[in-house]
């Protein structure tokens, strides 16, 4: 059952003429009642197998969050096909899935928490992103490149922090972000860095706001190889005056 009247570029199953090669996974691309269906239940099922993942970890919006952004930009590609066979040369298929990707942007910005220095939530924002492109890849039939992204995502976001992890390790540049109830600690822990043999490569201190006399200080330190860095970052945190110390 066709949904629409093909025109144009466009044979009779809505699929562009000048394709010649048949997609590997799913062949989505013809512009049927049942490819119609099976895209709106791919773009649900990535969307919410991206969710979970990211629930999983408690990160993100969860498979709600997820579910509906790929359900929602795969909709936005489906109304596109739909408009563009409907209403022959009047619609561009590529300005509403402009608009989704820099709409997207809101729901990312929301997920990204500032705290100080500290920022997080840039990791479930990106995925957020992804999950819009991916929606929009099954809304006009694109199933491997979906199909793909989805399972390179999910490689990335599991896969990627081992290896940081395992590279931070044998790296001996770190960030220290440092919560002290006083100025002078800044002063104090450079004395304790330059005697203990580490580079200061920059350092800044800013007092909080909402904590009254409580500075935050941001230090880049090459910390040498005899010391173990964990324990440092641990023996920083027992010096007078330090509320907090973390690597970031």
């Amino acid at each position: 059952m066709d949904l629409g009247q093909p025109s144009g570029g466009v044979n009779g199953s809505g699929v562009c003429a000048g394709r010649r090669e048949r997609m590997f996974f799913l062949s989505l691309s013809e512009w049927t009642l049942k490819n119609v269906i099976l895209r709106i239940v791919l773009a649900l099922a990535l969307g919410s197998v991206i969710g979970i993942d990211r629930g999983a970890k408690k990160r993100g919006g969860g498979a709600r969050m997820d579910a509906a952004v790929c359900l929602g930009a795969a909709t936005v590609m489906l109304t596109s096909q739909y408009m563009y066979l409907t209403f022959p040369g009047s619609v561009n298929l590529s300005r509403m899935a402009a608009q989704v990707i820099s709409g997207i942007g809101f729901l990312g910005a929301g997920s990204i928490i500032v705290s100080g220095h500290q920022i997080k939530g840039l990791t479930s924002a990106a995925s957020i992103w992804t999950c819009a492109c991916i929606g929009l890849a099954v809304g006009i039939g694109f199933a491997d490149g979906a199909l793909l992204i989805t399972g390179i995502l999910l490689a990335v976001l599991h896969l990627l922090p081992v290896i940081e992890k395992r590279f931070y390790q044998w790296s001996r540049y770190v960030t220290l972000y440092i919560e002290s109830d006083r100025k002078r600690t800044a002063a104090m822990l450079l004395h304790k860095l330059r005697s203990d043999g580490c580079t200061v490569d920059m350092y800044d201190v800013e007092k909080s706001r909402a904590e009254g006399q409580s500075v935050t200080i941001l230090i880049t330190v090459r910390i040498p190889a005899r010391l173990k860095k964990e324990e440092y970052l641990k023996e920083l945190e027992r010096l007078e005056g330090v509320l907090f110390v973390d690597a970031i």
